[in-house]
């Protein structure tokens, strides 16, 4: 039998998928962010991301932006990111950790925005999925502690449109993504890596997925409506 160990690592990345943030700065110009402190309940989202940082800033402000999800393809545009903020002058903590100021995001990375839907953040061409999203709360994280506390807000979306390439979706199906066509970017502790094969079928996969449908999914589509003028 294999034993633990303790042991005390600086951050707890175990795997995460890749999520690329756009929104609008004050200019009106677009910013675009990589992250990975994300997860999905229903068609809400939870970000974790610096305070100082220029996305939670334009998203508090505005009350809006996209959700890019980045294929595994795709690394090499996200890495271009890698230590580049939109604020201007670099924060202390991201200078100390070797960031430079870039208002040119989409052109660093060499990715294409396109006009979205229902916000006005655009979504990003390459990407295979692009959820446009809506602020609906900032949660406190470290509350507890005055040395932490402020420094990394938790903000809350709800998913107006979900948008994805057809090459993605399961044939014979109009809303389900493909899990063996779908190949997500995955951060863990700071590398970059794709999804290996499947490990094992999924007794959950038989829950169909309709039955994990929210009042956000009719609420959604009110928004597209408008949207869309109808």
């Amino acid at each position: 039998m294999t034993t633990h160990i303790g042991i005390e690592p600086g951050i707890l990345y175990f795997g995460t998928p890749v999520v690329l943030i756009s929104t609008v700065n004050e200019d009106g110009t677009p910013n675009l962010a990589p992250m990975s402190s994300a997860f999905w309940l229903g068609w809400r989202c939870i970000l974790g991301l610096g305070a100082g940082s220029k996305t939670p800033q334009n998203m508090l402000r505005t009350g809006e932006c996209v959700l890019n999800l980045p294929s595994d393809a795709l690394a090499p545009a996200v890495d271009r990111l890698a230590l580049t903020t939109g604020t201007d002058p670099v924060p202390p903590l991201k200078l100390e950790r070797g960031y430079r100021y870039e208002p040119d995001k989409f052109g660093t990375a060499g990715l294409t925005p396109v006009a979205s839907e229902t916000v006005a953040p655009p979504r990003v061409a390459e990407c295979p999925v692009a959820l446009e999203a809506v602020v609906e709360a900032e949660h406190p994280l470290a509350a507890d502690d005055p040395k932490q506390t402020g420094y990394v807000v938790v903000i809350e979306v709800r998913i107006t449109r979900v948008l994805v390439h057809e090459n993605i979706r399961m044939a014979g199906t109009t809303d389900r993504i493909d899990p063996d066509a779908w190949r997500p970017l995955i951060m863990s502790f700071q590398q970059l890596y794709g999804l290996g094969e499947r490990a094992h079928p999924s007794t959950l996969a038989q829950v169909p997925e309709r039955l994990y449908r929210t009042p956000d999914f009719d609420r959604a589509r009110t928004a597209r409506s408008q949207a869309h003028g109808q």
